[in-house]
């Protein structure tokens, strides 16, 4: 799986890694160690998140995270 995240809102990121994993909301949250209403309330935009839980799922899931700049035309 490969996004570019600056297309996206917060709360996408978190459910596309979810559904990429094909794990439910509750399975997810248990690896993450948080509740499946946490997970809901992220996906819908309804509690924020920091960067330290998306490294925490990149490590659980292992996925690398890039940031780089944009190229100059």
């Amino acid at each position: 799986m490969k996004i570019k995240a600056n297309n996206y809102k917060a709360n996408d990121l978190i459910k596309f890694i979810r559904e990429y994993t094909g794990l439910t909301q509750k399975a997810f949250g248990e690896k993450i160690k948080r509740s499946r209403n946490a997970i809901q309330l992220y996906e819908y935009g309804q509690r924020n998140y920091d960067v330290e839980l998306l490294l925490k799922i990149a490590q659980e899931f292992n996925l690398n995270i890039i940031i780089e700049s944009k190229k100059n035309d």
